[in-house]
């Protein structure tokens, strides 16, 4: 390899938001991950899919530092992080919506999100500022403030979940299968919509004819998000058709490690069923 050709792949490798090498991960003394290698850029889209119980969701907990790494390096911004505690890694930029959401149910909205600027020290014109962009978002959130978490649809709930992970105003937003409890119907629309945001999953209500006007909003916030920074995401999927549409790259887990990795477009039936189907 030549000194110029080194350089550029130098160059390449550090362009990387976040980069696990080689991570194992047990849980209750069984190994989970067995050397899970991987990478996001800034500014893409990353799906982590694989069949149930291989390990996608315990790879998105030892990135955030919810499960301790038993070997291996996870690095952020180019900083080793698998040492840190949760809330260091989350105030140096990783947004974590987990499965099943974890909203409080028995808060309102207003106050779900609060929580989201509270225990990141948002306050004064900054914290509206943050809010005016969540609102832009997920026009729903506005108009539901009063209303409680725990009688949100699930595509509702998913907003505010996403809109509370974005007040920490992350580099990297890490989505746990963000279309679970959604109706299938509109799960192309949310595809639709994350493909041009490059952010999020969107909601429920653009199932209905008269949110087409809220759903065009939500796109020019998203572009004015996407102008205002780069925002990367790692998102875990089972819905092939939706990680097809939003997402650049995918890596397959089996068993604990990675399987098979690469654009988007390489995503095959073929490889879909030799590696994601039951």
């Amino acid at each position: 390899m030549t000194a110029a050709a080194s350089s550029t792949l130098n160059v390449e490798r550090a362009e990387a938001l976040l980069r696990l090498n080689g991570v194992e991960t047990d849980i209750g003394g069984s190994r989970i991950l067995r050397g899970v290698t991987l990478e996001v850029n800034s500014g893409e889209v990353v799906a982590l899919m694989g069949r149930n119980g291989v390990g996608k969701t315990t790879t998105l907990k030892s990135i955030t530092g919810v499960l301790p790494v038993r070997t291996g390096s996870i690095l952020f911004n180019g900083q080793r992080i698998d040492q840190l505690p949760v809330d260091v890694r989350a105030r140096a930029g990783i947004g974590y919506v987990p499965q099943g959401r974890d909203i409080f149910p028995h808060m309102t909205i207003e106050e779900n999100l609060h929580v989201g600027l509270v225990v990141h020290g948002r306050r004064g014109p900054e914290a509206r500022r943050m809010l005016d962009r969540v609102y832009a978002l997920f026009p729903v959130l506005k108009e539901m403030l009063s209303r409680k978490g725990g009688v949100l649809s699930g595509g509702q709930q998913q907003q505010l979940a996403i809109g509370r992970a974005l007040l920490t105003n992350p580099k990297l937003l890490i989505l746990d299968e963000p279309t679970e409890g959604i109706q299938p119907s509109i799960i192309d629309q949310i595809g639709d919509t994350l493909k041009k945001l490059k952010i999020s999953n969107i909601s429920e209500e653009e199932a209905t004819a008269e949110s087409r006007g809220d759903a065009a909003k939500i796109m020019n916030a998203v572009q004015e998000l996407k102008r205002e920074g780069a925002l990367a995401i790692l998102l875990v999927e089972q819905y092939v058709d939706f990680c097809r549409e939003v997402a650049d790259r995918f890596y397959a887990m089996d068993r604990g490690a990675v399987t098979i990795s690469g654009p988007i477009a390489t995503l095959t039936d073929e490889v879909v069923k030799k590696h994601l189907q039951v």
